[in-house]
């Protein structure tokens, strides 16, 4: 084929009947495509969660030893689950983004059991008139439900991403 002309909007020497032989994307690429950009903003996402987890640890401890060890845990956790989720998402690595599910889902159970055994929050559900004293201990539980609503969602996108990266089964 020649060049094109600036002129003209097609190629010199087709008629535009050779409109079946051009190559066209399948559509599992384009979902690939599209999930690993809404991978990208939930992971982005997950690190602003992780960097509040790492603000209200160390600001606001919680009361009793488990529950800072607990927290650390899943600061940790969570911290190398979004490392491997962004490795995973970049590289298109299936056993990655794996492993990012379990790791980023183990940091959030961390974070809910740190919740739960945070007498704080106990109080203000007994004695909701106190929370203006506490609000600052409220960051944490809010901060925790945000990131299961946004773990629920990664989790969705993950599974959907890996089913469209693997290759197709064949039919035997």
């Amino acid at each position: 084929m020649q060049q094109r002309k600036p002129t003209s909007g097609r190629p010199y020497g087709t008629d535009g009947s050779d409109f079946s032989y051009r190559m066209v994307v399948d559509p599992r690429y384009t979902k690939v495509a599209e999930g690993k950009s809404r991978l990208r903003k939930l992971i982005i996402i997950q690190a602003v969660i992780q960097l509040i987890g790492v603000l209200c640890t160390f600001l606001l401890p919680p009361k009793q030893e488990g529950s800072v060890r607990v927290a650390i845990l899943s600061i940790i956790s969570g911290s190398i689950s979004v490392m491997i989720g962004e490795l995973g998402r970049s590289r298109s690595k299936a056993n990655f983004l794996r492993l990012y599910m379990v790791a980023s889902s183990v940091a959030t159970l961390l974070s809910i059991v740190c919740i739960a055994t945070n007498s704080t929050l106990l109080e203000v559900i007994q004695d909701p008139s106190g929370w203006t004293m506490k609000k600052f201990e409220l960051i944490e539980p809010g901060r925790v439900l945000i990131g299961v609503l946004v773990e629920i969602l990664a989790i969705t996108t993950t599974v959907s991403l890996v089913k469209n990266m693997s290759p197709p089964k064949r039919a035997s």
